[in-house]
C-alpha cells in the first residue's frame, strides 16, 4: 500500500504541469479575458494537430507492425465500447442516438496525449497519436451520423486524416522526408498539446451544469466501460505490455469536449452531454493517479 500512495502522490507531481495549464484556461474564461476559441480550434485541428500526428509517423521508433496493432486494437475497442455503451443507455431510458458519441468516444486530445506522453515517454505518445488518428475518424464520420441534422460530406478531407496517410505512406515507401519538413512539423506540433490543454480548460469553465444528473451516467459509462473495453481488447489482442499500457489508459479517458459541441449543436441535449463532460473530466483527474498505475503495472 505505501508503494502506491507514493506512486499517487508522484503521479499528482508530474500531472501539475497539466492541470496548470487546464488551470490557466478556467481562469481566463472566470476572468473573461479574451480567448480566440474559433481561432484556436481551427488552427490545432487544421494545422499544429496535423503536423503533431505528421511528425510523430514519421519519427517514431514503433515499427509499421505496432502501429497497426494500436490501429486494429483501436478500433475494436471503440466498437466495444460502442455497444456496450448503447445498451447501458438504452437501460437507464437515455436517448441512445443523441448520447452515444458522448459516452463511447474518449477525450484523445486534450488529455489523452500528454498523459500517455507522461505515463510512457515517447513511445506512449506514439501510441496516443495513433489512437487519435483513429478516434478522431471515428468521431468525425461514424459517429457523428448518429445525430439529427449532420452533414458530414466530405469528412474524409480532414486534415489529421490527410496527414496521417501521408506519413503512413512514406515509411511504407521508404520515402525519405527533408529534414525541413520534419523540423517544421516538430515545430508546430509542439504547440498541440499546451493550446489543448487550454482550450480544454476554458470549455470546462464554460459549459453548464444543468445536466449534470443524466450527465453523471454517461460519464460513469464512459469512464467504467471505456477503461473495461481497452483492457478486454489488449488482453484478447495479447499486445506487448507498453501498447497494451498506453491503449487501455486512452480508453479510460473522460468524454471529448467535441462531443458535447456536436450535440449541443444539433441536439436539445447539451446539458446533459455538458454534464457529462464535466462529471467525466473531474472524476478521471482525481482517478489518474490510479489509473496510472495500473497501465504502468502493466506495462513493466
Amino acid at each position: 500500500m505505501p508503494a502506491i500512495v507514493q506512486f499517487y502522490f508522484s503521479a499528482i507531481v508530474l500531472m501539475l504541469p497539466l492541470l496548470s495549464c487546464v488551470g490557466i484556461g478556467v481562469y481566463w474564461a472566470r476572468r473573461e479575458l479574451p480567448f480566440g476559441g474559433a481561432f484556436i480550434t481551427t488552427l490545432v485541428t487544421s494545422v499544429t494537430t496535423p503536423a503533431l500526428v505528421f511528425h510523430t509517423f514519421v519519427t517514431t521508433h514503433l515499427d509499421d507492425r505496432a502501429l497497426a496493432d494500436v490501429a486494429v486494437a483501436t478500433l475494436l475497442a471503440l466498437l466495444l465500447c460502442a455497444l456496450v455503451s448503447a445498451l447501458l443507455l438504452k437501460l437507464w431510458k437515455l436517448p441512445v442516438r443523441t448520447l452515444l458519441p458522448t459516452a463511447f468516444l474518449p477525450n484523445a486530445g486534450n488529455l489523452g496525449l500528454p498523459i500517455s506522453q507522461m505515463a510512457f515517454g515517447d513511445a506512449g505518445l506514439s501510441v496516443a497519436v495513433a489512437f487519435f488518428a483513429v478516434n478522431s475518424f471515428v468521431m468525425h464520420t461514424v459517429a457523428v451520423r448518429l445525430l439529427p441534422g449532420v452533414n458530414t460530406k466530405g469528412s474524409w478531407k480532414s486534415p489529421i486524416l490527410l496527414a496521417s496517410v501521408v506519413a503512413v505512406a512514406m515509411r511504407l515507401l521508404d520515402v525519405p522526408v527533408p529534414a525541413w519538413i520534419v523540423e517544421t512539423s516538430r515545430m508546430l506540433g509542439a504547440v498541440t498539446v499546451p493550446l489543448m490543454l487550454l482550450s480544454l480548460g476554458h470549455a470546462l469553465a464554460l459549459i453548464p451544469s444543468g445536466g449534470l444528473r443524466d450527465g453523471a451516467k454517461v460519464a460513469v459509462i464512459r469512464l467504467a466501460v471505456g477503461l473495461g473495453a481497452g483492457l478486454a481488447v489488449v488482453w484478447a489482442l495479447d499486445l506487448e505490455p507498453l501498447l497494451a499500457g498506453a491503449l487501455s489508459l486512452q480508453m479510460a479517458m473522460p468524454c471529448a469536449v467535441v462531443s458535447y459541441m456536436y450535440v449541443k449543436r444539433y441536439t436539445p441535449l447539451g446539458d446533459t452531454a455538458a454534464g457529462a463532460v464535466l462529471v467525466s473530466t473531474v472524476a478521471f483527474l482525481a482517478l489518474a493517479p490510479v489509473m496510472l498505475w495500473l497501465s504502468r503495472g502493466g506495462a513493466y
